[in-house]
């Protein structure tokens, strides 16, 4: 199989390394022509631009900054939609915008050329080692037949749904992703603020519940992602009384706990609908309501 690889950035190099090693005969194209160089040396070919790559390849894929640089290289001048063979395929690694992808999978079928949006999650170290989660999404015939180009830069590949459901869960992902980040520096910095050296700090959070992981893989599972709320492994009221503390430590040393207050107006909210007993997380009922009652719900099977 002949893959064509575009976009040899930090990310982008190391996926393309890893198709190189998995035995797939590769030609590649970059702004750089030096972002090629290590690649060239190992056996891949180059080509002048994406629609020359697009030609002659059975599967492109690329690896993009975002949403302007995709619709440039799939649909602009010289681009891979001019260079593409009917019954070919063109796979979207970046992290680019469900509506873009839909509409470069409805200009590419009428070529009768094949798209699926697949971004991926693991960062450039991921990349590098194959170590990465690959959200892909399209037609489900042209995901299981390609699977093995996926497979082949990362160890983590899920099919997600009709075109342009990866790029939702990678967005989702992501924001998930800096929103802990963002709780995260503000409960560190009242931590070391309150007196606590940060390695042992940074320990005791990383030996507990959340260092651990354990929402994600059994509090929402077991609770949110099943509507049981009613057998508590914590109650609303108690995660309410703990955040009220965080938030007196913070004033108490002039550290702005802004997330913080956020979170004790749902817990509060929760306690005044009457869900005081029931398990803390029932608060994220809230959420749904206010988007317009939508529900996450996930048979256990599916965990």
């Amino acid at each position: 199989m002949d893959i064509g690889f575009i976009g040899l950035g930090n990310m982008g190099n190391g996926m393309a390394t890893n198709l190189l090693k998995a035995g797939f005969q590769l030609t590649v194209y970059d702004l750089r022509h030096e972002a090629a160089a290590l690649l060239l040396e190992s056996g891949a070919d180059w080509s002048d631009s994406p629609s020359q790559l697009a030609s002659h390849c059975d599967v492109v894929l690329t690896s993009l900054p975002g949403p302007k640089e995709i619709e440039e290289v799939a649909l602009g001048k010289s681009g891979i939609l001019e260079g593409i063979r009917p019954g070919k395929v063109y796979i979207d690694l970046s992290t680019g915008y469900p509506t873009l992808v839909r509409k470069i999978y409805a200009e590419f079928s009428e070529k009768n050329a094949h798209v699926m949006d697949a971004p991926v999650s693991g960062s450039t170290i991921g990349a590098e080692t194959g170590r990465l989660a690959v959200m892909a999404s399209g037609d489900r015939a042209v995901f299981d037949q390609y699977k093995p180009v996926l497979d082949a830069i990362g160890d983590r590949v899920t099919y997600t749904g009709e075109i342009g459901s990866g790029t939702v869960c990678k967005l989702v992902h992501n924001c998930i992703g800096y929103g802990i980040q963002t709780i995260a520096a503000e409960c560190y910095t009242l931590g070391v603020k309150a007196g606590v050296e940060p390695g042992a700090l940074t320990e005791a959070v990383a030996n507990g519940a959340v260092g651990r992981g354990v929402h994600f893989s059994f509090v929402f599972p077991e609770t949110y992602f099943q509507g049981k709320f009613d057998e508590p492994h914590f109650p609303v009221k108690g995660a309410q009384k703990d955040v009220g503390l965080a938030l007196k430590l913070g004033r108490e040393h002039n550290v702005p706990m802004a997330i913080g207050n956020l979170v004790i107006q749902d817990l509060t909210a929760a306690i005044n609908k009457g869900w005081g007993e029931e398990d803390a997380r029932k608060a994220m009922l809230l959420q749904e309501e206010r988007a317009g009652n939508i529900r996450v719900r996930v048979p256990k099977n599916k965990n």
